[in-house]
């Protein structure tokens, strides 16, 4: 339907929205929006209903292209650098004037939504889009308002997303002619030149970890699901260490797959729906997952195998990065609303490649600041040109690109919540390899890992014994149901001892290297919490 005319102008709310385009649809439906996009050949269908979108050249975000304005309100509060990069109002503001002239004559889909399950800290949030697809990504993964909702809405934030806009940046003072600009003052996003979909999401997840603890609200980026007698879990980890496979457990409700905050009382989700991966993607190994994508779910990036209209999951032809976003009521196990108590559990997942972390381990209060802060996975040897060995990857709180703040202020938080709280177990998980590095090792059984989480959220590891590791010092289960305890104590697992300890100590080196970012900001208890070498250095 086209937008009554009394509905204002989200960019000036004292005229209404025919002043921004003539040709506007507020709150279609899933079903209206993907018709809309077959219509103007924006997509297709594949067998099992799912609309399949291309984004063009953007597959992925551009963190060099995300700007925050540096005004009174952000100077000292942003941690400005590399990752929260500056722009002055005035660029902003000049941007803002091009891009509301130029949807002048655009047909434009607008959309009132939530971010945020828990109604004591959502954020509404408004979405012009200029394509029906990408107010359907908006639809499943914000929250939608009831009609009653609806009727009282009122916008705080502004979400304009117009992908066909190009910047010059010797003009407009961007980088590229793409862009993602975050106002904390005029509470706006814009974003221009890219039309890829989690450009929307990751802003307001920013926005949110820039408002949540202001609140005593930690905003994470981890999953989380319950279990049937209300105990929640949260899963902590980088791409590749299994985060989405761990907590997508049949067994247990999914509170969400991405994104939640952590208040006095309650865990809860940030969104209406998830933002899966699908490269490689199959019945048996992502059940839910690929049950999920199906008539009303948006596909981006995928090929179809030749002469049908099936996907090709395995086909990385335009990206690796191929996504599906659907509402999170299409997994079956999904809890409605998303909201849950207080965590029991939380599993900082790591793949390590060095071959030197346990399979579990559980964490005092200040090693879990400390591996919060370090946020560490491996890339494997050989994945890309070049890498003859494991290479290191941290990122801060398990999403440095989208916290505005020092990280030490999330870290801090985390620390305040588990003393708060010291009920909740925390436990680092390798899911990478053992017996050796890459190469040599091999990596720990999927099976293996599901019975040690299994086992830690069953209470099973609670009196059992447990040994410090000697350079990490995190505590050791010397016994796991289902769990061969040969498999348990990462050294005895290598045939070279020496080997072990060398490998030992240069991953110690590359976390103590990492931590300098932050020691200065960090308390005597989190600096304590660092491996230690387990040979003399010379």
């Amino acid at each position: 339907m086209v937008m009554e005319m009394e509905y204002p102008n989200p960019l000036d709310k004292n005229k209404p929205m025919t002043s921004l385009s003539k040709k506007v649809y507020f709150q279609h439906t899933p079903e209206a929006l993907v018709q809309q996009a077959l219509d103007l050949e924006q997509g297709t269908l594949n067998d099992a209903g799912a609309l399949c979108i291309t984004t063009g050249k953007f597959t992925g975000r551009s963190p060099k292209d995300r700007f925050i304005v540096k005004d009174e309100s952000t100077v000292t509060t942003v941690d400005w650098g590399d990752v929260n990069i500056a722009i002055a109002p005035e660029v902003f503001d000049r941007l803002l004037q091009k891009m509301t002239a130029f949807v002048e004559e655009k047909e434009l889909w607008v959309r009132a939504c939530y971010a945020g399950a828990d109604p004591q800290y959502r954020i509404n949030v408004t979405v012009i889009n200029t394509t029906p697809w990408a107010n359907l990504f908006c639809h499943h993964l914000f929250i939608s308002p009831t009609e009653q909702e609806l009727i009282n809405y009122q916008q705080e934030w502004l979400i304009f997303q117009i992908p066909e806009f190009l910047a010059d940046p010797l003009v407009d003072g961007t980088r590229q002619e793409n862009f993602s600009i975050i106002n904390f003052s005029e509470k706006i996003i814009l974003i221009g030149g890219t039309a890829y979909t989690g450009e929307m999401k990751k802003g307001i997840f920013s926005v949110l970890n820039f408002l949540l603890p202001q609140q005593d609200v930690l905003p994470m980026h981890c999953s989380a699901n319950e279990g049937s007698n209300g105990d929640v879990a949260l899963f902590f980890g980088l791409s590749g260490t299994g985060k989405t496979t761990l907590s997508a457990d049949p067994e247990r409700k999914l509170i969400g797959d991405d994104e939640h905050g952590w208040s006095q009382e309650t865990i809860f989700n940030f969104e209406g729906g998830c933002y899966a991966k699908c490269i490689d993607l199959s019945a048996d190994k992502e059940p839910q997952i690929y049950a999920a994508i199906r008539s009303g779910s948006l596909l981006e990036n995928t090929r179809f195998f030749t002469g049908t209209n099936r996907v090709d999951y395995s086909d990385s032809t335009i990206t690796e990065n191929t996504r599906a976003a659907y509402p999170i009521m299409y997994i079956n196990e999904a809890k409605m609303p998303a909201i849950g108590k207080t965590p029991t559990n939380i599993f900082f997942l790591t793949c390590d490649a060095f071959g030197v972390l346990p399979p579990i381990s559980k964490l005092t209060t200040a090693q879990a600041m400390y591996h919060f802060l370090s946020g560490y996975t491996a890339k494997v040897a050989g994945t890309e040109i070049g890498i003859k060995e494991p290479q290191t990857t941290f990122s801060a709180c398990f999403g440095r690109v989208f916290l505005p703040a020092n990280p030490t202020a999330y870290a801090t938080l985390l620390g305040k919540k588990l003393e708060e709280n010291p009920n909740v177990n925390v436990w680092l998980v390798n899911t990478g390899w053992t017996g050796g590095s890459y190469g040599e090792g091999k990596r720990i059984s999927l099976r293996y890992t599901r019975a040690l989480v299994s086992a830690a959220i069953q209470e099973q590891l609670r009196d059992v014994p447990f040994v410090p590791h000697p350079s990490f010092l995190v505590l050791v289960p010397q016994s796991c149901p289902n769990v061969p305890a040969s498999i348990l104590n990462p050294r005895d697992t290598w045939s070279d001892k020496e080997a072990y300890d060398r490998q030992s100590d240069k991953l110690t080196g590359l976390f103590m290297q990492n931590f300098e970012a932050f020691r200065e900001q960090a308390s005597e208890e989190i600096r304590q919490a660092s491996p230690k070498f387990l040979r003399k250095i010379k």
